[in-house]
């Protein structure tokens, strides 16, 4: 995609309809309490709008519709190709309104337009289109049995899904969701983060554009206490697929506990390590990852390399090579393309992460923060102990720890409550392959800071969540049921009784 001017990106943004409703039943209408919140662009402080604060009585309703939706089969009863049609369409849409979604999502979020452009827009759709496609062909099962007996396993859509959302990557992670829970056949009742409300409630525009039924798209904007918690409890929900804080994510089982027992999915948190053992190639080329895999989407990644294991004999070129790297990773207004660091996405999360910064006793690179705006840095802890090394930041906050050896550099990065991403770069085979085995994390990348792609399965270990799996074919299980049809073929005659 071909990016603009920053002058070119305001003058978009200055002439956006910015939605500002709940999303439900096909419509757009207010709380029904009538309260409004605040949504602001964090780089700015400005206004952008006020929005619908709803609470359970919104839920209770999107619950109500999504659950009729269901029910009639609108939509988890329509054949899967007439399903994949309508996704294709909403992707087409989403192409055509792309730059605006770009822009949208800059202004709420505090991201660059660099990334929006490159990276969340783009990979969005992709995203969508992945799981349209997968639709119609992913077969059910006849498992063995005897010649009298034809046993079917087959899936079914789990019914009403609520899908819980982060704020740092609004729109990636709404079709992380979406995509498999709608090709399932789901009705879903989603809640976008209180910070970033505004591209969910677009997106929900154009799937009822596209041809997505009344009730089974139903987007609800609010706080955590009035709308996530009743979504969390509400007896009619089946399922809740949550991403975001670890703290956050527990409150889901015991809500879950305390009601139906609904499913809960959850993709919580991250303090993952990137190892750079001494014999590891092309130290400048580890730089970049290293520098990418930190500083990125300004280190509110859950996947971010927060960690730097690296051993003595390579610490000091590496770190010379890092601080080169880091200089590219500029600080500045999000709709500048060529800004590489955006603003924190809010007062709040920024004055939590100056509070991380507060403790660093050595700063190697950077440290500055300025009203909204932390600048990429890197610090060196005295052992895995430190705060800076066991506790998400969440911010562009790269911490150092140096190891005398590989299976040091393994205990270390092992030595978190986390388990969701990990990275090691070696140029010995067996010792790569042997510390991906013994790396207790959903995703380890060897000689390369990364996710993988829409194809692989994302998902963590221990307090990095549990129950399912984002992407990838694996994604659709969490949103389906799986039902055994035992069909007895024994002829009557056969088992007659003289």
């Amino acid at each position: 995609m071909t990016l603009l001017t920053q002058d070119e990106y305001k003058s978009i943004a200055a002439g956006l309809e910015l939605p500002n409703t709940a999303f439900i039943d096909g419509s757009f209408r207010p709380a029904l309490s009538g309260k409004t919140f605040e949504t602001v662009n964090p780089a700015t402080d400005e206004k952008l709008a006020d929005i619908a604060a709803c609470d359970a009585q919104d839920v209770d309703f999107a619950v109500e519709k999504a659950r009729e939706a269901f029910d009639d089969g609108r939509w988890s009863r329509l054949h899967p190709s007439e399903r994949k049609d309508v996704l294709i369409r909403l992707c087409k849409l989403m192409t055509r309104n792309a730059r605006e979604l770009a822009v949208m999502e800059s202004l709420d979020s505090g991201k660059t337009i660099f990334d929006c452009e490159t990276v969340d827009v783009p990979e969005t759709i992709h995203c969508l289109k992945w799981h349209a496609e997968a639709i119609d062909k992913i077969y059910d099962q006849v498992a063995p049995a005897s010649d009298d007996h034809i046993a079917m396993v087959v899936r079914e859509p789990v019914g009403v899904v609520g899908l819980v959302l982060p704020w740092n990557f609004p729109l990636l992670m709404l079709a992380w969701k979406i995509g498999p829970a709608l090709a399932a056949g789901c009705s879903v009742v989603i809640k976008p983060a209180q910070e970033t409300t505004l591209t969910a409630l677009r997106v929900a525009e154009l799937a009822m554009e596209a041809g997505v039924p009344r009730g089974v798209l139903n987007v609800v904007p609010g706080g955590g206490a009035e709308v996530g918690e009743p979504i969390g409890r509400h007896m009619d929900v089946d399922m809740v697929s949550f991403t975001g804080s670890t703290v956050t994510g527990k409150r889901f089982l015991t809500y879950s506990a305390e009601s139906n027992a609904k499913e809960v999915v959850l993709e919580m948190g991250g303090k993952n390590p990137a190892i750079v053992m001494e014999d590891a190639e092309n130290l400048d080329r580890v730089a970049q990852h290293v520098v990418n895999g930190a500083f990125w989407n300004m280190g509110e990644n859950c996947s971010a390399s927060s960690r730097l294991i690296v051993h003595k004999d390579v610490k000091a070129e590496l770190l010379e090579r890092i601080e080169h790297h880091t200089k590219q990773w500029n600080v500045g207004d999000p709709l500048d393309p060529e800004t590489r660091i955006g603003a924190l996405v809010s007062e709040g999360h920024y004055a939590k992460v100056c509070g991380y910064l507060d403790q660093a006793d050595s700063v190697l690179i950077g440290g500055k923060a300025d009203k909204g705006f932390v600048e990429a840095t890197v610090v060196e802890v005295p052992g895995n102990d430190s705060t800076l090394a066991q506790e998400e930041i969440f911010g562009p906050v790269l911490s150092v720890i140096e190891v005398s050896g590989y299976d040091e550099a393994i205990r270390i990065a092992n030595d978190t409550p986390y388990g969701l991403c990990a990275s090691i770069f070696t140029a010995n085979a067996k010792r790569a392959i042997r510390g991906a085995r013994m790396l207790r994390a959903g995703t380890v990348t060897v000689n390369s800071f990364g996710e993988g792609d829409i194809s692989t399965p994302f998902g963590g270990y221990k307090q990095s969540g549990f129950g399912g799996r984002d992407n990838g074919v694996h994604a659709h299980d969490q949103y389906t049921q799986l039902k055994t049809i035992w069909i007895d073929l024994a002829d009557d005659a056969d088992e007659a009784v003289d």
